[in-house]
């Protein structure tokens, strides 16, 4: 499941806007922060710093700021912009002159009416005018003009704009796209609608232009209308793409119908004049250009709106004198012989035109013959899915073909599956691309069935989302994404701001598959932000941190005793790899030479110098370059003068560190060398014995003895002495002792004894060494509580310091579904209780410390327990009060605007009494309905209730009623509401049920009584259920007794109300009565009878009248809904006896029983002779000819083709092949077909040897044709030519 999105967070809660002002004058641009005092407003142009000044005039109160540019010149039609934080907003500045003043004319001197002349510069588009734009500007203000200007974004620096046009007039959009940051050309589509891509649509009514200036490098792309049609409004949109930019602009075209002036004459349309008067006729002449087929116009139109009104505000139109003929009432009673008289008396000379158009008038659409249900005119589909074309056809044995773009479809393969079950016929296309987006026709014999698929791309999902990024200033960052499809155009944005590329290549856009990276160079505090990443079907957004960097010195240089000749190095290490230093020698820089070093390798940084001499002494500085601090050292020169003494010197330690105290303490970090080189003198060299732990002999001073494991290392003559695990290393020299441990750990921890003896006495030493490590890792944080967007984690001090005081702790955070911990603090944070922010609400995290100590960082604790920020629901809204009585009332509301990502648990209602502060649960726990009704209250008391909603993070802020509510039952008067379908007669057939519901209102309950026909109603009759709100009247099975006047009163003490329904409870009629044969001449019979008794409780509509002849009995009808009681029976046939009956018919149907005849009605014969005619045989004989001839073709060798034509004639003629007049009908390569007169040879993977000149001859008896072609075989192109 994709994390949750959060909000993008702007610095502005209100933007500048484009404006266009006059030269000379004022403009002032507005813009309002978040936050007061928020970071520091400036405001830009052309990507330059503005500065206060006479020209330029920028003020801020509190969160609204302002720029005012004064004395406007052309030269501020620039692009500027204000920055505030990290967010940064463009907006332009149009300057236009100063219109010419032009003396107002008077009214009586104009040719133009006074309320006609403001409407000039809107008139109408021209022929090939350009679509103004139509915005709804809001009024200007100081003097200055309406932006109507679209601010541009993306890549357009010109959007097509909607407008509007005439039917037959032509409209063109433009758009244009600024190149100068663009690696590749851009591409442009055009669609109307949401999928239908105008660049197949290319032709009569639509063409599509490019062009581009070299000088200013913009593409302009325009889009022209040609003669518009109604259909051709709608919306439209531009989407323009380069290489991983895009943008798109919507805008709508309206069509509006042509009207024409009064008294226009319909003969005009058919008038040819020249193109001078045309000119005189303006725009709305509908002549034409002389040639037969100009235009489009529709006949039918013009005859139907010749009487509307023109109101014209540019020009007169000049009206016929002529009188007002109905023309088109001419031309449609007149035969189609006396069109050409008509049309020279009425001066119509385009005849042929006249009855071109008058084929285009609407007909009455003839049903289909072949096809009972047809495709609907468009279907869209998904890519990747399937659909199901299906029509259904009147003979379920007929064929049918289908067309795809008008070229038979073939069943290749499971693309395309034809099915055919009864009358219906289904064509299933799996796996839908981009190229199967076609018009498909069904075709049965003459007749077509058409319709257009469209296929529609799936929306572009994130697979993956960003993950938030901490970093350190100058480091490179990767931002990536992973989407659902290959090559897919997402948008990058900033706190709201879309990113590109810019002239500096800041940021970097690179994709890998369906991978998009984001790439910044070397970040900077200003990267700071929330990035985000759009599709057509998502978004994901990351959160990026950039600390500044602090050195850390992991090992600092120490002071130095050396003797001459020997080697000095003086050693630090940092935490940067990339930071350089300088040394340098009591203030002075020290440079390398034959014996001086300075090497810097990693994170450490040596100082070498060989051969010791005594003016090498002195202070030595590390500086590593900007940082403000510095590692100091000194280097002690040790003269050793030796002198031939014959007589014996008692052994002597040289230690400034000796004892206990804190000062003589020697720290060591664990993991490093301990060495310790201790000077010493005597005469023969000493014996050195080194002790770990106390002696069994020395005593503390407060005189208890340490009890411990005591290690013992002695060395003589210079031996060196190595421990078992090869950690521990004693050697001596002459003049001294070293002890060095490797890799000093934590049990090393301990004062160390150093004994030197000789002849002449010894000499003992006692060293203090302290290893310190960094802290143990601190306990598991545990989350106090959570907000919307943070929460509040606590944890436990580590068990041990590691020999240091822990300075503060280190926090980090990471998505549960995620692997990257982010680092929420880089100082150390000195208590055990922290609020972490900025997290995004509804996402699980975990969280985890670090310790920190003077050596460093500890391993981090082992993760927290998972957690959501989440913050409490908005407040419940519309609280009030449904329903009171003494004892309770009931409440209802409305769910909180704001859920959030937690679920919402329910609702709490609590109330308390009027002048307390004590609110009393109305419920146990939680209800999660938006209504409750609170029960066993005290009458009379005053409350005040109250709603909170809850959810994981807690109860919501209260919503509280208005006033406090006495509770006490209110008196309502009583009203039925009686529904719209009763006020009428009611009626229902005998056996069905009645279930009639009307609701009421009123308080307190009100009396309710049914009475029918004056009487109460009896329980035997009908049913009557009762409720507080409304009363059901219940008939279980209804009898013709039922019917009658209903009667409802609802009562209250000495008020009622009362409402009646009419129920009418119809049945079957009767059969008629006194069926007789009044009269009987030549094929007709006379019958009369009477009405039925019993007409069913409703009107009889009618009768149905039915003969038989007597010796079959098969009875037909004569009339159907028959509304006299007389009929005359007609067409009955001489010679046969026949029978009537009658049925009664109501609005229930047909009488059960028939009224027949008691007596018959015989058909007197009538002496006729019948005389067949004579007719003479038709020979059917025709000679053959072709009536579809052979075509040349040109193909390709190997590929498979076929030669057609089709031949007629009687009898079946027989059909010979020929190839260069050579029989070819029983070579095996050629398959000759015939059916229904179609002619086909298939030619099987022709060669270079099968062309020629093939014929085709058809002989019978009557005679023979003959049709040839050439047949053209190319060779095939290797595809290494292709290339």
């Amino acid at each position: 499941m994709p994390e949750p999105v959060k909000k993008t967070v702007s610095a502005f809660a209100k933007k500048p806007k484009t404006q266009e002002a006059e030269e000379g004058s004022c403009v002032v641009f507005e813009a309002e922060t978040e936050k007061k005092n928020d970071a520091k407003v400036k405001w830009q142009c052309n990507s330059k710093d503005i500065a206060n000044g006479d020209k330029y005039v920028i003020t801020a109160e509190g969160k609204k700021h302002s720029l005012a540019i004064k004395a406007i010149t052309k030269e501020d039609a620039n692009v500027y912009a204000v920055i505030a934080g990290g967010s940064k907003v463009k907006f332009d500045l149009k300057v236009v002159s100063k219109p010419a003043e032009v003396p107002v004319d008077a009214p009586g001197e104009s040719g133009v009416g006074p309320e006609l002349a403001p409407a000039a510069p809107a008139a109408a588009p021209t022929e090939n005018q350009t679509a103004a734009p139509t915005h709804d500007a809001p009024p200007a203000e100081e003097g200055q003009p309406p932006d109507t200007r679209q601010d541009l974004t993306g890549l357009f620096t010109e959007k097509p704009q909607s407008g509007e046009v005439t039917v037959g007039e032509n409209i063109t959009f433009v758009a244009k796209v600024n190149a100068e940051s663009l690696l590749k050309k851009p591409t442009i589509k055009w669609f109307k609608g949401k999928w239908m891509d105008l660049a197949s649509k290319s032709g009569k009514h639509l063409q599509l232009k490019e062009t581009y200036d070299r000088s200013s490098k913009v593409h302009t792309f325009e889009m022209q209308i040609i003669a518009a049609k109604p259909n051709f409004a709608g919306a439209y949109r531009c989407e323009v793409t380069s290489r991983d930019k895009f943008d798109s602009c919507n805008f709508e075209l309206a069509v509006h119908e042509a009207c024409v002036t009064e008294g226009f004459d319909i003969r005009t349309a058919f008038r040819r004049t020249s193109e001078a008067s045309k000119k005189r006729s303006g725009p709305l002449s509908s002549s034409t250009d002389g040639k037969e087929d100009s235009g489009e116009l529709d006949f039918s139109t013009l005859l139907k709106k010749r009487d509307s009104f023109l109101k014209s505000s540019n020009r007169a139109v000049q009206v016929s004198s002529e009188p007002d003929l109905d023309v088109w009432n001419i031309l449609s009673h007149a035969p189609a012989t006396e069109y050409e008289k008509i049309a020279f008396q009425h001066g119509i000379t385009d005849l042929r035109g006249m009855l071109k158009r008058l084929k285009k008038m609407k007909k009455e659409e003839k049903k289909s013959a072949a096809f009972l249900k047809k495709m609907d005119p468009a279907y869209q589909v998904t890519k990747g899915q399937k659909i199901k074309l299906a029509v259904e056809v009147a003979n379920p044995d007929v064929e049918v073909k289908w067309l795809k773009n008008g070229q038979a479809i073939q069943p290749t393969g499971s693309k395309y599956i034809f099915e055919s079950v009864g009358n219906m016929r289904y064509l299933t296309i799996n796996h839908c691309s981009l190229a199967d987006d076609a018009a498909y026709c069904c075709v049965v014999g003459e007749e077509k069935c058409t319709t257009e698929l469209f296929v529609k791309e799936p929306p572009i999902i994130i697979v993956k989302n960003l993950e938030d990024q901490m970093v350190m200033k100058g480091e490179r960052v990767e931002l990536e994404c992973e989407v659902s499809e290959e090559g897919a155009n997402v948008k990058w944005e900033k706190d709201g701001v879309e990113l590109t590329r810019d002239e500096s290549f800041k940021y970097r856009f690179k994709k890998d598959g369906c991978k998009h990276v984001l790439i910044i160079n070397e970040a900077t505090k200003e990267d700071c932000g929330h990035y985000k990443v759009k599709t057509n079907g998502g978004e994901s957004m990351a959160e990026l941190l950039v600390q500044e960097k602090d050195l850390e010195v992991y090992q600092s240089i120490a002071d130095l005793t050396v003797k001459a000749k020997d080697q000095a190095v003086f050693k630090c290490e940092v935490s940067d790899e990339k930071v350089r230093g300088t040394w340098y020698k009591n203030g002075v820089e020290v440079k390398s030479d034959a014996r001086i070093n300075i090497t810097h390798i990693g994170r450490i940084h040596k100082l070498t110098i060989d051969e010791v001499k005594p003016e090498d002494e002195g202070d030595y500085t590390f500086v590593p370059d900007g940082h403000a601090f510095n590692l100091s050292a000194k280097l002690n020169f040790l003269e050793v003068k030796i002198d031939y003494v014959p007589r014996q010197d008692p052994p002597k330690i040289h230690l400034d560190c000796m004892g206990r105290t804190a000062e003589s303490t020697i720290v060591v970090v664990a993991g490093n060398k301990l060495r310790l080189d201790v000077p010493i003198t005597g005469d023969p060299a000493p014996t050195v014995i080194w002790t770990k732990g106390e002696k069994t002999s020395s005593v503390k001073p407060d005189g208890e003895k340490e009890e411990g494991p005591t290690s013992f290392w002695t060395t003589n003559n210079g031996d060196v002495v190595t421990d078992e695990d090869g950690r521990v290393h004693v050697e001596t020299t002459q003049g001294h002792c070293v002890f060095t441990i490797e890799g000093a750990e934590r049990q090393d921890e301990g004062i160390y004894s150093v004994v030197v003896r000789n002849p002449a006495g010894e000499d003992t030493a006692d060293i203090n060494v302290n290893v310190v490590d960094v802290p143990d890792p601190p306990q598991a944080p545990r989350i106090l509580s959570v907000g919307e967007d943070s929460c509040v984690v606590q944890w436990d001090p580590p068990l041990f310091d590691g020999g240091q005081p822990v300075i503060g702790y280190v926090l980090e955070r990471k998505k549960k579904k995620s692997y990257r911990w982010m680092r929420l603090n880089f100082d150390p944070y000195p208590d055990t209780t922290y609020e972490a922010k900025r997290m995004i609400e509804g996402v699980e995290y975990e969280m985890r410390v670090y310790a920190v100590n003077g050596i460093g960082l500890s391993r981090h604790s082992s993760a927290s327990q998972p957690f959501v920020p989440v913050a409490p629901t908005s407040a419940p809204i519309g609280l009030c009060v449904d329903d009171i009585c003494d004892t309770s009332i009931s409440l209802k509301w409305r769910p909180p605007e704001r859920i959030g990502s937690a679920v919402l648990e329910g609702y709490g209602v609590e109330y308390c009494k009027e002048g307390t502060d004590e609110w009393i649960p109305a419920i146990q726990g939680l209800t999660d309905r938006t209504s409750l009704t609170i029960k066993n209250l005290t009458t009379g008391d005053k409350l005040q209730f109250r709603v909170r909603a809850y959810n994981m993070a807690g109860p919501s802020a209260p919503t509280t009623l208005a006033q406090p509510v006495t509770i006490r039952e209110i008196m309502q008067r009583p009203k039925i509401w009686l529904p719209r379908n009763l006020r009428q007669t009611f009626i229902k057939t005998v056996g069905e049920m009645v279930n009639i519901v009307i609701q009421f209102q009123g308080k307190p309950r009100p009396k309710i009584t049914w009475s029918k026909d004056g009487e109460l109603l009896s329980p035997t009759l009908a049913s009557v259920r009762n409720s507080d709100t409304d009363t059901i009247l219940f008939i279980r099975k209804t009898e013709r007794k039922h019917s009658g006047k209903y009667v409802l009163q609802v009562q209250i003490e000495n008020m009622e109300d009362t409402a009646s329904i009419t129920l009418q409870i119809v049945d079957l009629p009767g059969p008629p009565q006194a069926l007789k044969i009044t009269d009987i001449w030549g094929f007709n019979v006379a019958l009369e009878w009477k009405p039925p008794k019993d007409n069913g409780n409703c009107e009889i509509t009618g009768y149905k009248v039915q003969k038989a002849e007597k010796k079959t009995m098969e009875w037909f009808t004569v009339y159907e809904q028959y509304r006299r009681t007389n009929c005359i029976a007609s067409d009955l046939v001489m010679g046969n006896e026949y029978v009537f009956r009658v049925f009664a018919i109501n609005m229930v149907g047909l009488s059960p029983e028939p009224c027949n005849t008691a007596d018959s009605a015989y058909i007197q014969k009538t002496g006729i002779e019948y005389k067949p005619p004579t007719y003479k045989e038709h020979d059917f004989a025709q000679a053959p000819k072709f009536t579809h001839p052979l075509v040349n073709r040109s193909i390709i060798a190997g590929y498979s083709t076929t030669l057609s034509c089709s031949v007629r004639g009687m009898p079946k003629p027989k059909v010979t092949w020929f190839k260069n007049k050579m029989d070819i009908s029983n070579e095996g390569k050629y398959r000759m077909l015939s059916k229904q007169g179609v002619l086909t040879l298939e030619i099987r993977k022709p060669c270079m040897f099968d062309g020629g000149v093939y014929t085709c001859k058809a002989v019978n008896d009557s005679g023979e044709d003959i049709v040839e072609c050439k047949l053209e075989v190319r060779p095939q192109v290797a595809k290494e030519e292709k290339k």
